[in-house]
């Protein structure tokens, strides 16, 4: 029963965390964009209420020191460091050139477009080599 609960469980949050995707129109790159050009205001909404919900629930996960259904893992590291500068831009840069962030592309690789395709196997690819750069950085 517990295996079966650490499969449901994630799917049931991804699904829920897609359709919130898609009611809130955070899979529509035009929407996304017209949000990073400060034109469209309903995306903040989106955030804040994310955040709200995450400044809401969090402190209660972290003093039972689990989730829901697994373990918690916090961060360990503190410190800013070159890698974590260099990987938050490229993610923004992504972000921004394409109005596609990871979840919202995957949530929309149901659409089939060739662009979105491209977007997501270049996203695989970049999970694919991170390691390999890190690991020849030393």
């Amino acid at each position: 029963m517990r295996q079966m609960t650490q499969i449901i469980a994630p799917l049931l949050c991804g699904l829920l965390f897609a359709l919130g995707l898609g009611l809130a129109g955070m899979t529509r790159p035009d929407k996304v964009l017209g949000f990073l050009r400060l034109q469209d205001p309903d995306l903040a909404f989106v955030m804040g209420g994310a955040v709200l919900v995450t400044s809401l629930g969090f402190p209660h996960i972290r003093r039972r020191g689990r989730a829901l259904f697994s373990a918690l893992h916090l961060p360990t590291r503190r410190r800013i460091d070159r890698p974590l500068i260099i990987g938050a831009a490229l993610f923004g840069a992504g972000w921004g050139l394409a109005g596609l962030c990871p979840g919202p592309a995957l949530t929309d690789l149901v659409t089939l477009d060739p662009g979105l395709l491209l977007f997501v196997a270049a996203m695989f690819a970049g999970l694919a080599l991170a390691p390999r750069c890190q690991h020849a950085r030393g």
